[in-house]
């Protein structure tokens, strides 16, 4: 938090330092430097390798986040709403258009696309000058499941505050931040989930997200093997909290790897 004293905003423990929240999914592929075909869940067919990484939502941070974890490649980017915290750094797609030389799907709700196309409207202006480079984005209105490198990834609707946005589901991972409430339609879509990102905020109530307790009782109903909170303020310690959480949840932390099944 700028200008603050606190403990966490002071620890030492680089857990607790934290940038905005945004997650890079990994499918199995083609691995550019040895050319070996990495196969599917059921290990008999290739996965498509068109698509493998997959950037959820653009933060605000971005840059430093691809320079720290030498990000090379995007091949497509989820956004799960359209807050400032989540889209502005949009722009540094660009690179990676430079880098692969194409555009890069974006796959949104209606309403998210349509924050993107006025809040950076000079990337869609015929008339915008293209000698300081353009993000080059093809975007996608999400209307329900659809394929990304040969797996299916799962829209969750969710609440956040009065506004809906979207969670994503892909196999038995689910990834749910900046919510405050799950609808009741959208409970079945989380059945057999096994490693869960779900968002934490505080432990005092918050009108657009979960507190701890909330995150803990939600993360009971949908029963994941193991859940790792996210969207997490000043007021949670990393270490601290984890040593109050129940067995099988924890805080995540920036540059945390998941291996999922």
């Amino acid at each position: 938090m700028i200008g603050c004293e606190c403990p966490v905003c002071q620890s030492s423990d680089p857990r607790d330092r934290r940038w905005r929240p945004s997650i890079l999914i990994e499918l199995p592929g083609i691995d550019a430097a040895s050319g070996i075909v990495a196969r599917g869940p059921a290990g008999d067919s290739p996965v498509a390798a068109a698509v493998r990484q997959i950037l959820v939502d653009t933060s605000s941070d971005l840059r430093a986040q691809a320079l720290a974890h030498r990000l090379r490649r995007v091949d497509a980017i989820l956004f799960t709403h359209s807050h400032a915290d989540h889209v502005m750094g949009l722009d540094e797609v660009r690179r990676f258009n430079r880098i692969q030389r194409e555009a890069i799907p974006c796959y949104g709700d209606e309403r998210t696309l349509a924050d993107l196309r006025r809040m950076f409207s000079y990337i869609f202006d015929a008339n915008t000058p293209a000698g300081g480079g353009l993000p080059k984005i093809a975007l996608s209105r999400v209307g329900g499941p659809f394929s990304l490198g040969g797996v299916e990834v799962v829209p969750v609707p969710l609440l956040h505050g009065s506004r809906p946005i979207l969670g994503f589901r892909l196999e038995s991972f689910a990834y749910l931040t900046d919510c405050n409430a799950i609808p009741e339609a959208s409970w079945p879509l989380l059945a057999g989930v096994r490693t869960l990102v779900l968002d934490a905020l505080r432990k005092r109530p918050h009108s657009t997200h979960f507190s701890v307790s909330e995150a803990i009782a939600a993360a009971g109903r949908i029963g994941a093997e193991r859940t790792y909170f996210t969207h997490i303020s000043h007021d949670l310690p990393h270490a601290e909290t984890c040593a109050l959480l129940p067995p099988g949840i924890e805080l995540a932390y920036d540059g945390l790897v998941l291996e999922i099944p």
